[in-house]
Parts: C-alpha cells; structure tokens; sequence
C-alpha cells in the first residue's frame, strides 16, 4: 500500500478553504520556512480510499474477539461516548470560572464517590493522564510522605510478576527495586517476603501489587503482606490494571492498601490503544491526601471548585485537571451497570475466562493450574522445544486467520507465554468459536510444523526482521 505522498500528484486538491475572517498576520522571517514543506497533493477521491483501505485493515473489538490480555480491551457502550460528547460538556474550557461549570464538576465529584467505593479510599484524583502517570504519582505521595516524616526510605518491593512499568516507576522516583519471586502457585514467595522485609529494615518504602496478578491469579496471602509490609513501616500500593476481575466484588482498601490507581479508560470505559486519552486515577486513604497532586476538588457547602493544594503535594503533574471526558465515559458506564451490575461485570469476566481456559486446557498448557480470576496465561515452551513452534508462530497464524492474536511473551517469567483475556462481554457461542479455533490451529501447528511456521502468508505484512526493525528502525520516509 501506497502512502499518500507517494500518490500524490502536483496541483490536485481535496479541499479548498473558505477565505479567513480575520486580518492575516505575517510571520517574521525568521520563523519562515526557506521553501514549503513538502506535503501531499491528492483528490478527495484517493484521499477517501486511502483511509477507508487503512480501516480495513485494522482490527478492533467491533470486528470481532479481542483478547488482549493485560489492557482490557473489551467493549464498552456506545452510550458512554453519547454522555461525553454532550456539548454542554465538550465546549467547557479549563479556565472558566467555578461558578460556570458546577455541573462538571458535580459530575467529578460523584464519579470520585462512586470509585471511592468500589477501591475502598477515602480520596480520589482525576489528574494522571494514564496509568503509567498514575502510578508515578502513588509513588510519589509515597516518598513525600516519607520525607516529610524525617524517614530516608529507597527501597521498593515488587513481584517478578508486575508489569513493566512498576520497577520503572520505581527508578524514576531515585529509589531501588526489591524483586520478590513467585512461588509455584504463580503467587507471592512469603518467605522471600519476609526474607526481603529483613534485609532492609528501616529502608522499605512499600510494595507495588497487583491483585490479581498478571497470571491472573489472586493473592491468596493478601492480607499478611500487606501486614508484613505495614508492621515494617512500609506502604501498599495497588496497580489497577486487573480491576476489571474483582470490581465490586473486593476493594484493595479493604485488603490493606494505602494508594491504588485505577484505569478508567480500560475499565471503566474508554477504548484504550493507539495513544489516545486515558486517565490514571489514584486514590488513597486519609493520611496520604495532603500528597495528592495539585489542584484537587474541594467542596464547601454546595459550591464545587478546583483548588490548589497545600505545600505538602507533590506538585502539578499536568496542565490542568485531568481529562475529564474520560471520567464522563466512567461515569456513564459505573451508573448504567450500578450497584448490582458492577459485580455482575467482573463475576462475567471471571466466568469467561474460567470457561476458555477450561476449553483450552487438554492441549495447550496453563502456567498454573486451578481456577483463575479475568485471565490466564498459556505456554508453548514445550511445543516450541519439541516441535520449534513458539508462541509467536500461534500469534502469525491467527492474524492469518483473520483473528486478533492474545498477548504473547508477557508475563515474562512465563516462556512461550500467551495471554487470554476474554472480558465480560463475549457470549459462550464467542468463547466456543474462539477455543474451536485456537484448538484447530494448533492441531495444524503439531501435524506440520515446518507449514505452521511460515505463517502469515495472507497479510498485507508478512514477517519482517525485527533485529533490524528494533536497531535500523525506518522512521521517516
């Protein structure tokens, strides 16, 4: 496929532009590009196909299943998108006057009380722009509390099953990570807990969990590692990146955390993917908001308004309060399922992906067995060992097949790991068409591997070589 300065031809157009109604202004020549920049010129026609030859070509979760594990890419009601398009809402500007906006602001407010109960925290804020952000920011509260109480704390415990991003949050905020390793049941080591929690006395800052781990299993020892990590002076931080297993039905704050960050634009609502919006809410308990960041909402009496926050914050960490439209699509979503739909969610979630994993199971291999919440992961080390089919020979075939391939090699202390996360929202006819055609593809896989492994052979890219890719990337055309 052509890209659209490759089909462009001198002198044609697509549109032209009403003459401006305001007076025209020239830019200081040294600002002034020395010649124009170099810029497609195309028809409407070309530029319409153009685009409507890229969408045919992705793949999304109104195309059909979408299992990509650890970002819940699930589907979300069209109604939420309606509720944050409102232009009472969209046509807001930051800088308006409190006394203009009380109805946004409400809105923030009564999502914060909504989320407060499903987390158990006393406090929430809508600043972090992504989970990542969110996450940074817990850390950071984290810190601050520390130093304000005297404490030169730089030790961080995290499991060999966290996401990525936990011990890169960890380095970003000058501190040092502790791994802790998993035991055979895909869960915390307690004794490599309590060994980690010896070894530096009086240096722990706190844990990064997430509960249900990336396996997708539940912390059966939650609550004593939160004690041991509390007795130890130390803090607990939830990653909310698996909420969508137990929303509704369990809350962090109840299992002993301090700090939690929530995605809404994965559970509760905004389609996640290709670095669009997001909204990494954190929320915590009493003693650590006056870390929050700044500015945070405050309410006296009936009036609502975005205020600083005191000298102990740990800052502005964006230009203004957050995007708050996501939090609208959160909203939309928390009220239509309610009080008795929001368990019901995560229970269907769980349900799902006990039922896929169950179908899955008499041949591909679980890297754990028993039960598992809102994934699970398969491996193929031993495929890829016997037969040299890996995990991402699987992955090729079924973007052959016109399927969405799960998330491969993650977690990364699973080989040949492949992650399914069906969500809540596929049908058992879905979850049987799904299994019937992960099975048939590795029956293919076994009854000719050296066939298998060519795969894809269909797609508009075949396999490129990805040493090179990673070191000679072809960035600009």
């Amino acid at each position: 496929m052509k890209l659209l300065i490759e089909k462009s031809v001198p002198g044609r157009r697509s549109h032209y532009l009403e003459p401006g109604d305001v007076p025209q202004k020239k830019v200081p020549d040294k600002f002034r590009r020395a010649k124009p920049p170099i810029l497609p010129e195309i028809s409407e026609t070309e530029l319409c196909r153009h685009y409507s030859a890229l969408e045919s070509r992705t793949f999304g979760v109104n195309d059909g299943f979408y299992p990509l594990g650890s970002c819940t890419m699930k589907y979300n009601p069209k109604i939420n998108e309606k509720v944050s398009s409102l232009p009472g809402f969209t046509g807001l500007h930051p800088l308006q006057p409190a006394s203009e906006v009380q109805g946004i602001l409400k809105a923030i407010a009564l999502t914060a009380d909504y989320l407060k109960e499903i987390t158990g925290m006393d406090h929430m804020s809508f600043t972090p722009a992504a989970g990542a952000h969110g996450e940074l920011c817990s850390l950071m509260m984290f810190k601050r509390h520390f130093e304000t109480k005297g404490e030169k704390r730089t030790k961080v415990l995290v499991p060999d099953s966290a996401h990525g991003t936990n011990p890169a949050t960890v380095s970003m905020c000058g501190m040092e990570s502790v791994n802790l390793p998993s035991n055979a049941k895909g869960c915390v080591d307690m004794d490599e807990l309590r060994a980690a929690i010896a070894a530096n006395k009086g240096q722990i800052v706190g844990i990064m969990l997430t509960n249900p781990n990336t396996l997708g299993i539940f912390e059966e020892d939650i609550e004593e590692i939160t004690r041991l990590v509390h007795e130890e002076g130390g803090l607990c931080y939830y990653d909310g990146a698996n909420l969508n297993a137990i929303a509704g039905t369990i809350r962090p704050g109840d299992m002993g955390f301090d700090c939690v960050h929530l995605n809404l634009h994965k559970t509760f609502s905004t389609p996640h993917g290709g670095g669009g919006p997001g909204c990494g809410a954190i929320g915590c308990k009493d003693f650590l908001h006056e870390y929050l960041p700044t500015p945070i909402l405050t309410r006296e009496e009936n009036f609502l308004e975005i205020s600083e926050q005191g000298d102990k914050t740990i800052g502005r960490i964006l230009s203004f309060y957050g995007n708050i439209l996501v939090v609208l699509r959160a909203l939309s979503y928390i009220m239509s399922y309610g009080g008795n739909g929001i368990p019901l969610m995560s229970k269907h979630a769980v349900l799902n992906a006990n039922y896929l994993q169950h179908r899955l199971s008499e041949r591909f291999a679980m890297s754990n067995t028993g039960l598992c919440m809102h994934e699970f992961v398969m491996s193929m080390e031993k495929e890829a060992a016997e037969h040299n089919v890996t995990a991402k020979d699987l992955a090729k075939a079924m973007l052959d097949h016109g399927m969405m391939a799960p998330t491969i090699y993650f977690p990364l202390i699973v080989k040949e790991a492949l992650m399914v996360e069906p969500t809540e929202t596929e049908g058992k006819e879905t979850l049987d068409q799904v299994a019937d055609d992960y099975n048939r593809l590795y029956d293919e896989a076994m009854a000719n591997p050296e066939k298998f492994v060519k795969h894809p052979q269909n797609t508009p890219i075949g396999r490129p070589d990805e040493v090179l890719a990673a070191r000679k990337p072809k960035v600009v055309w």
